[in-house]
């Protein structure tokens, strides 16, 4: 497998390399400033909020095993009703604790991908080396320690509402073009920084039909919906900020040409330093969204800051 003549035209139009300097680690983010931000908390009117989070949990999770490593959580009690500071008479009139571990990958549920993620030609975002991510230390110089908050405007680009379907086909390729729709029907004006997310309706296959379909898709063919290399274009002429949807796989798979499969990831992680979200859950978000009459909201989905991480956990809150 090697990517086309198309992929290297997509990265070299969309390359962020030197944009915000040669030691920059946050990428596109860099497009959400304080006015940005300010914005976003105007557009806080009722209060409502609504989280975009699936559960993390170690029984029907969304990792079915598929990809090296990844796992659903695992989740154990490491002392019960403890008695810290001792209970000499055995009552019970003292303080008492419980604590409890996990064990997960950071891309175990809903999730941002981080910058050093993905990479291609021994390269990371920026012409970072690969070779600054190692055993001992992970992502040494792109861990997603580096993004400190991730707090902005929102937009929900319902791309099945604005074609009155349930949810998309599972090969759908979402373009520029459908993007517009989206913005239309949800009568969304783009401004550079947006936090795009992307419903496809796919999370419904998850929760009608549990993670196996949700990932191989309802036929078992392996095909998902999602963005492609016109969709990049879009984002990158938008000076989009991040994008977030509700597959597993994010981008459209396998695509129209098998050689470029996960060229989105390349060129939006690598080549444009866009952070990228998935197994987002929209479901109630839509909702909310057609029930207030926008599409637009203040959005909060701060990454855990994980030193040397490639990703983070994530509960995304809209506030509406």
């Amino acid at each position: 497998m090697s990517f086309t003549d198309a992929f290297f035209a997509l990265r070299d139009e969309v390359r962020n390399w030197g944009r915000w300097g040669d030691d920059d680690r946050l990428g596109t983010l860099n497009l959400i400033t304080d006015d940005a931000v300010a914005h976003a908390a105007s557009l806080v009117r009722r209060g409502r909020r609504v989280s975009c989070a699936l559960d993390l949990k170690h029984s029907n999770g969304v990792q079915i095993g598929q990809m090296h490593g990844r796992i659903n959580p695992l989740h154990a009690m490491v002392k019960i009703h403890s008695p810290d500071l001792g209970d000499a008479d055995g009552r019970g009139m003292v303080p008492h604790f419980s604590d409890d571990i996990v064990t997960m990958p950071l891309q175990a549920a809903t999730h941002w991908d981080g910058l050093s993620h993905v990479s291609y030609d021994n390269t990371l975002y920026n012409g970072v080396p690969v070779s600054s991510i190692n055993p001992m230390g992970g992502a040494t110089v792109l861990g997603i320690e580096n993004v400190r908050h991730l707090t902005g405007r929102g937009v929900l680009l319902d791309i099945c509402a604005a074609k009155g379907l349930e949810r998309l086909a599972s090969d759908h390729e979402v373009t520029g073009d459908d993007l517009d729709e989206a913005a239309e029907h949800g009568r969304v004006t783009m401004r550079p920084g947006d936090i795009v997310l992307l419903r496809t309706g796919r999370m419904q296959v998850f929760r009608e039909m549990g993670a196996l379909p949700y990932v191989t898709g309802p036929d078992g063919d392996g095909t998902s919906p999602g963005p492609g290399f016109d969709a990049v274009r879009w984002f990158h002429r938008h000076d989009v900020a991040a994008v977030a949807d509700d597959t597993y796989i994010f981008e459209v798979f396998p695509g129209p040409d098998w050689d470029d499969a996960l060229g989105v990831h390349c060129v939006h992680v690598v080549d444009m330093g866009m952070t990228q979200g998935q197994n987002w859950d929209l479901e109630a978000l839509a909702a909310a969204c057609a029930e207030e009459g926008r599409h637009e909201f203040m959005l909060q989905a701060n990454p855990e800051p994980f030193v040397g991480g490639c990703g983070s956990p994530v509960n995304p809150v809209a506030v509406l």
